[in-house]
């Protein structure tokens, strides 16, 4: 009989852990490197953006939502996610005046925002992304002017992608001002 026959499943397991951690790569080093700067990348319209990893607090699928009358066009409504009550907002719509369509790809980024959560419907996301010091050095500014006031810089790539912050978005006028 074999050796792995007579042993225990708390064994087993132990091996399968000793085996995995010796396979492990050291990717936290990698993550805080210097001049290394991680996002999640998500599409609005044609326009590639990123915000900082720690500015969305959630990914989630659609949920139904409640209309609410006499709002903005670009407030959707409002989502009752796991008991918490969160505006949800049609990112394309807000940004460039055009709705976002509902596809399987359509995704909403929960953001922070006084007073509690702000959902965001972007029209697809791209996971993680990172920016180099390379890519920092070659960015440049952002000149459409609907992003711009969010989005000070993009950094290349195939296609481009603009540095957007939730921070000065949650905190614009126009944007806490939902009520048409």
């Amino acid at each position: 009989m074999s050796e792995r026959a007579t042993a225990t499943p708390f064994e087993v397991l132990a091996r399968y852990e000793r085996l995995s951690l010796a396979h492990a790569s050291d990717t936290r080093n990698d993550l805080d490197a210097p001049g290394l700067w991680r996002g999640i990348g998500y599409r609005v319209g044609t326009r590639m953006l990123a915000s900082e990893i720690g500015e969305i607090n959630e990914l989630l699928a659609l949920p139904p939502l409640a209309m609410i009358p006499g709002a903005q066009p670009w407030l959707l409504g409002i989502a009752n996610v796991r008991g918490n009550l969160m505006p949800v907002i049609d990112f394309g719509r807000y940004l460039f005046g055009e709705r976002t369509p509902v596809t399987d790809r359509t995704r909403l980024l929960v953001v922070r925002q006084s007073g509690g959560h702000a959902a965001l419907l972007v029209d697809e996301v791209f996971g993680q992304r990172t920016v180099d010091a390379e890519q920092w050095r070659g960015a440049t500014p952002e000149d459409d002017e609907r992003l711009s006031r969010f989005a000070d810089r993009q950094v290349a790539g195939e296609p481009p992608m603009a540095i957007l912050s939730m921070e000065r978005l949650v905190q614009a006028a126009d944007f806490r001002q939902a009520a048409a």
